[in-house]
């Protein structure tokens, strides 16, 4: 077996786990999680986090959305790049920001200049993930948005903070690793903080 189909095989089957939780198992990892961001210690400092809205199973992010607003933090969220492909912009979202479908059937802020919020103001950026390994490996959908955003500040250790969100039973022991992935230092569930020191460059 070859490592695409390995990590295809991995991404039907974890999404399937996580499309498998209930409404009400849903809304209280949503919960918990919230909880345990609240204990990241970057995060009473940060002013603009990156965040997305949840699709597919994925945790549910709007408890901390809200949250987030509440402490006065700017939260922005990713558009897909009109003029460079496979990359992200990140616009300021608010509640009363327009939103539209992208090609993925993804919500995302109508393209809007004046909301634009450069990489380099963004302190922390919640990644989502299909799965992730004992060494903070994250496995995303396979379009590799996130890994080549990242990649502008992995080398220099200058970009923001990237934190992958994922249920507990996204977990795996190990992925199968391309060269252009982008591992994680911290990956939070909604029953712990996962931490990989020897990924600290990705910061």
């Amino acid at each position: 077996m070859n490592d695409s189909l390995s990590r295809d095989k991995i991404r039907t089957l974890i999404r399937k786990r996580r499309q498998a939780l209930s409404p009400q198992e849903q809304t209280q990892a949503g919960l918990d999680l919230l909880h345990q961001i609240k204990t990241l210690p970057n995060i009473a400092q940060a002013k603009s986090i990156a965040l997305y809205l949840s699709i597919d199973g994925e945790i549910d992010t709007a408890p901390s959305i809200q949250w987030l607003w509440q402490q006065n933090k700017q939260v922005v969220l990713p558009v897909i790049h009109p003029f460079s492909p496979g990359y992200l912009l990140f616009l300021s979202y608010s509640q009363t920001t327009p939103m539209n479908l992208n090609q993925y059937a993804i919500p995302e802020p109508i393209l809007d200049q004046t909301q634009i919020c450069p990489l380099s103001n963004i302190d922390i950026i919640f990644t989502p993930l299909v799965a992730f390994d004992d060494s903070g490996q994250r496995l995303g959908m396979g379009g590799g948005y996130y890994d080549r955003t990242l990649e502008q500040g992995f080398e220099t250790g200058e970009g923001p903070q990237a934190i992958g969100l994922a249920h507990n039973c996204q977990k795996v022991n190990t992925l199968p690793t391309q060269h252009w992935d982008i591992p994680l230092s911290i990956i939070v569930t909604p029953k712990q903080i996962w931490h990989w020191e020897k990924n600290l460059k990705s910061l």
